[in-house]
């Protein structure tokens, strides 16, 4: 597939730069909250009609350039044996977190046939209707580790990081069988039709850069070094510090949350690299003229230079006006103001 989207990740020349947002199937959409009245999040992802039903629903709402799979991170965790589910306003939570070598012993590397089939049947059954890229997806593996150790969300992350310190050889053990499986994923949903895949490290902010590149740096590369044909997207959260680290793992594109200018991020990375993001998604939140001078400032950042993505800095808020977001989508190619309305 030749396309803008596809294009942009490659660095190539664009006629307008390609937009799309992390979480653009969620919470902020009617359709969707109606459905999560009658179904759990684990539902939706393990069933392909209704996956690929919310997968498509930003598609068709707003015109954005590229589709996201719409599942969860922790998926592939719990079909490789992890006791999981979701809590409303919490998120995932561990029954029995993974504390030591032992622990390890109830997890084994993903088969995504076998253990996830869902996914790679969501995946062609959403190939055959898209007229736009499909984005797959993982969690990185320091987050998911983090998850599995932390028994779930974590301030402070002390638990992930006194495994890391104090067992080396149980980390290497577990975040190895992370990122055989997370491959093993993302291979298969290349396989399925993907055309491009985003590694996610949500908390790997948590880290310094001496722990980052000695100690999880090295099972990320893995993962995006082992993943080929298409475009690959490594995006963490609140990582400035790690920036050229993060480059160093061998993607195509850096996802960049919006605590540094586009422009001063991308200069450190350097021109090898093309960039995704990085408007702050409470800009949504603010009156129309602030999300509208923000769009544009991280334009104007970008510069026109080939190998650039418009997204947000994380994912849409829940809070978030629909037609706001329909709005910023014309802004980002030039075909509006969002004047009236």
């Amino acid at each position: 597939m030749d396309d803008l989207f596809l294009r942009a990740c490659r660095r190539e020349p664009v006629d307008r730069t390609p937009v799309w947002f992390m979480r653009q199937a969620g919470r902020y959409q009617p359709e969707y909250r109606a459905l999560r009245e009658r179904y759990g999040i684990l539902d939706i992802c393990r069933s392909p009609e209704l996956a690929a039903r919310v997968t498509l629903l930003p598609v068709e709402a707003l015109d954005v350039d590229a589709a996201i799979l719409f599942s969860d991170i922790m998926v592939p965790v719990a079909g490789m044996g992890a006791s999981l589910r979701i809590e409303e306003g919490r998120g995932p939570a561990i029954d029995r977190p993974v504390r030591s070598a032992s622990d390890l012993a109830r997890l084994h590397v993903l088969e995504p046939e076998a253990d996830v089939p869902f996914v790679t049947e969501t995946i062609r059954e959403l190939v055959k209707v898209l007229d736009r890229p499909l984005i797959g997806f993982a969690g990185a593996p320091f987050t998911l580790a983090s998850y599995l150790v932390e028994g779930g969300p974590s301030r402070d992350y002390a638990a992930t990081k006194a495994l890391m310190w104090s067992e080396p050889k149980t980390w290497d053990r577990l975040l190895s069988l992370l990122a055989e499986s997370m491959l093993t994923y993302l291979r298969a949903q290349v396989d399925a039709g993907a055309s491009a895949v985003q590694l996610f490290d949500s908390w790997v902010g948590t880290l310094s850069a001496r722990d980052y590149r000695d100690r999880v740096l090295p099972y990320s590369r893995r993962i995006l070094e082992g993943v080929a044909g298409v475009p690959r997207i490594h995006f963490a959260v609140g990582a400035s510090h790690l920036l050229e680290s993060i480059r160093d793992a061998d993607a195509d594109v850096v996802g960049l949350d919006w605590r540094v200018p586009l422009d001063e991020a991308w200069a450190r990375l350097g021109p090898g690299v093309a960039v995704q993001g990085n408007l702050d998604p409470a800009a949504l939140l603010a009156p129309w003229d602030v999300l509208r001078d923000a769009a544009e400032d991280v334009q104007a950042r970008a510069g026109g230079r080939p190998g650039h993505v418009f997204n947000l800095g994380h994912g849409v808020l829940p809070a978030t006006d629909p037609d706001a977001l329909r709005r910023l989508v014309d802004v980002v190619r030039g075909t509006g103001t969002g004047a009236g309305g």
